[in-house]
C-alpha cells in the first residue's frame, strides 16, 4: 500500500495513462534511481501518483526537451537538491517565526 493510502497502478495501467510502452517504464526504472515502484509479494510493479508525476517529468525532459538520459538524470538530481534546499529554508523560516511570536507574547 502506498504511504499516502492513494491509488496505485499496475505497469500496464500506468503505461496506458502515460502513453508509453511498459518496457519503457521498466527501462527507465533501471536508469533513474528516483523511480522505484512499489512491489507486491509476487513482484508486480505498482506505481503511485507520485511515480506517475515523476514519469511525466522524465517523459517531458526526454521527448519534449530532447535531453539525453544522462542530462535528464542530472536535471532531476538538480531539482531534488533545490527542493531539499527549499524545504530546509521553509523549516528555518518557520522556526524563526515561532521564535518571534514567542518573544512577542512576553
Amino acid at each position: 500500500m502506498p504511504p499516502s493510502g492513494g491509488r496505485t497502478y499496475k505497469i500496464g495501467e500506468a503505461a496506458r495513462l502515460l502513453e508509453l510502452e511498459p518496457y519503457v517504464l521498466r527501462f527507465w526504472e533501471s536508469e533513474f534511481p528516483q523511480l522505484r515502484p512499489l512491489r507486491t509479494a509476487r513482484g508486480q510493479r505498482l506505481y503511485t501518483e507520485e511515480h506517475l508525476k515523476l514519469i511525466r517529468r522524465i517523459k517531458y525532459l526526454l521527448y519534449k526537451e530532447g535531453m539525453t538520459i544522462e542530462g535528464a538524470k542530472q536535471r532531476l538530481e538538480d531539482l531534488q537538491k533545490w527542493g531539499d534546499l527549499l524545504q530546509e529554508l521553509r523549516e528555518d523560516i518557520q522556526e524563526i517565526r515561532n521564535l518571534l511570536h514567542g518573544s512577542g507574547s512576553r
